[in-house]
């Protein structure tokens, strides 16, 4: 875990805030948390904040990137009524908590913000494939963020608190992986499952910007695309842009023989 700026870590300041702000039954959005963290723990970056009131909801998607969530740890406290809305979690009457072992069916969770691909859809040749891609999409970003020196050498997943930098918020949206190098720069990860169409290269630039903005402060950022195809005009928009690396990936199949 990393190292916390007060004597108590952001989950249980986030308790301070339930006791002076909120009422049971009352709705709140994430910036009524960041402002109240602004004024009482200032050195605590609001999209720390932003991530715990996320990863705190017991019906939040996000939760299952997370391991270090678990039935005693501390993280139950919300529930996200809607897109950036929560309330005080209902024990009695609310759904049990999700936790990352669980595999949630379908979108994250009807109450989540959609993902980059239900918001974008890059392209109508992407939204034909069906809902298979977006599964491998997920089998992907799970390898990937175990595996980021497949990438580059010294990639590591950004952690902050007990939060990663998978499937990481921005603004409503979502960073498939968010990463640091072995300068400490931070590397925005974009995975498309089929072909890599030139659009991409515009999201991914607001993620870099938005990273720039709100985490980078004085480190470099820079992006990475991978894809299992991509395409010359993807090529071409990103050969104007040094700071965005192209991958292709592979799946491979090895068969082995069982002796009945």
């Amino acid at each position: 875990m990393a190292h916390t700026i007060y004597s108590k870590p952001t989950k249980q300041l986030m308790q301070e805030f339930v006791h002076e702000k909120l009422k049971p039954g009352q709705v709140f959005e994430k910036r009524d948390a960041t402002d109240w963290f602004a004024k009482k723990y200032p050195n605590i970056r609001p999209t720390t904040v932003q991530m715990h009131v996320e990863g705190m909801a017991i019906n939040s998607g996000a939760r299952k990137h997370h391991p270090n969530i678990k039935p005693s740890s501390g993280h139950d406290l919300f529930f996200k009524v809607g897109p950036g809305k929560f309330r005080l979690w209902e024990p009695g009457t609310d759904p049990k908590p999700i936790y990352p072992e669980q595999t949630i069916k379908g979108t994250d969770e009807a109450t989540d913000e959609p993902g980059d691909d239900d918001q974008d859809a890059d392209d109508d040749q992407d939204t034909a494939i069906g809902s298979q891609e977006f599964a491998f999409e997920k089998d992907l970003r799970n390898y990937l963020s175990k595996n980021l020196e497949s990438l580059e050498k010294g990639l590591t997943l950004f952690q902050d608190e007990e939060f990663s930098g998978v499937e990481f918020p921005v603004g409503g949206r979502f960073i498939d992986i968010l990463a640091t190098d072995s300068k400490g720069d931070y590397v925005v990860i974009e995975l498309k499952v089929s072909r890599g169409y030139e659009r991409v290269v515009g999201q991914i630039l607001r993620y870099m910007a938005w990273v720039k903005k709100n985490l980078a402060q004085d480190h470099h950022v820079r992006g990475i695309i991978v894809a299992s195809n991509v395409s010359e005009d993807l090529k071409l928009a990103a050969s104007m842009i040094p700071d965005i690396g192209l991958f292709e990936y592979t799946i491979a199949m090895k068969l082995s023989a069982v002796n009945s």
